[in-house]
């Protein structure tokens, strides 16, 4: 797959979100009443934001697919797949790693991986704490 290809697959629900913004922004929303000319502009800025967020992330993303599939092109290991597994994007990442391992049926395997839905929403959606570690013995 090429990179073009690549890069529109793995960010759809960027562009799913994108569009969601798009069409937030040309709903008459303004016939009911002009408040909701507000409420539309902040929900299509919210939309707009996540859209961003997630389109900024594609070097992450090549990093981390890249990690995968060295960590997995000797021996399969399901267990490097769990936190992506956790996420539609990851998801979308999963597969295509393992399509680039020739390995696509194992995906069916790795939905075993996959938390609860209320688990992945309570875990999701509250802020998480950050730990920055700095190796001083690293050069």
């Amino acid at each position: 797959m090429g990179n073009a290809l690549r890069f529109l697959y793995l960010n759809l629900y960027s562009f799913l979100i994108a569009c969601a913004g798009i069409l937030t922004l040309i709903a008459p929303f303004y016939r009911i009443s002009r408040w909701t000319l507000v409420i539309q502009g902040v929900a299509a800025l919210k939309l707009f934001t996540v859209a961003g967020k997630l389109f900024s992330a594609w070097k992450y993303k090549k990093l981390k697919m890249d990690i995968l599939i060295k960590r997995n092109q000797d021996e399969f290991r399901p267990d490097t797949f769990t936190v992506f597994m956790q996420s539609p994007c990851g998801r979308l990442m999963v597969r295509q790693v393992l399509r680039d391992l020739h390995k696509p049926d194992e995906y069916k395997s790795l939905l075993n991986l996959q938390k609860p839905l209320l688990e992945r929403l309570r875990n999701n959606c509250t802020p998480a704490k950050t730990v920055i570690y700095i190796n001083e013995d690293f050069k």
